[in-house]
């Protein structure tokens, strides 16, 4: 297999697997933690409440980082040897701490401070663009 055509596999896989950690951490663990919202929130001893909210964002943070990897392994195997832009992966960058700061803040009820610096890494990421 080509150089591109490896990259373009691992991207592929990179995105599969953060939507099964996803879907199966719903289905297996957060679907007997959540009431009525969107945001699981029934304790589970040992976790209170705020354990588990923050639990369940930095569960699906992994995924929507594994995402942000897996279109910048699409992204140079699309290049076929060309650099990629810096701007380009700062976008991409940015796209996925500013989708993390939002998971956190709603969350944890803007309780968690991590929120705000995944915000920042977003911000400055943006603000380094050319």
């Amino acid at each position: 297999m080509s150089t591109p055509s490896l990259l373009a596999a691992a991207a592929a896989l990179a995105l599969v697997t953060g939507i099964v950690h996803s879907y199966l951490g719903e289905r297996l663990i957060f679907r007997h933690l959540r009431g009525p919202s969107l945001v699981p929130s029934l304790p589970a001893p040992p976790l209170g409440e705020r354990h588990v909210r923050i639990l369940w964002a930095t569960w699906h943070l992994a995924s929507i980082l594994g995402w942000v990897l897996a279109s910048l392994l699409w992204r140079i195997a699309q290049q076929d040897g060309a650099a990629v832009s810096t701007d380009w992966l700062l976008k991409a960058s940015g796209c996925g701490f500013f989708a993390g700061a939002l998971l956190v803040l709603v969350g944890t009820r803007g309780r968690h401070p991590g929120w705000i610096a995944l915000a920042a890494v977003a911000v400055l990421s943006w603000l380094g663009m050319r």
